[in-house]
């Protein structure tokens, strides 16, 4: 996995904590299930771009912050 990758998955679970969300109500959110999420944020997974959007506007954070 690429480090800038890592640094995005890194800044989702960030952001996460940062709103107090757990896993299971931001990945109701998403309308994907929390173990898809928790395999995201822990760089099993690599989420498409479709995902990780609805994760910026779900955490109310900027995408092109999340992308930096």
């Amino acid at each position: 996995m690429e480090r800038e990758t890592e640094k995005i998955l890194d800044k989702i679970r960030q952001k996460r904590l940062e709103k107090k969300l757990s896993l299971l109500n931001l990945a109701n959110d998403l309308g994907i299930s929390h173990s898809h999420l928790y395999y995201i944020e822990s760089k099993r997974v690599i989420p498409s771009i479709d995902v990780v959007v609805k994760i910026a506007k779900a955490l109310d954070y900027p995408l092109v912050q999340l992308l930096e």
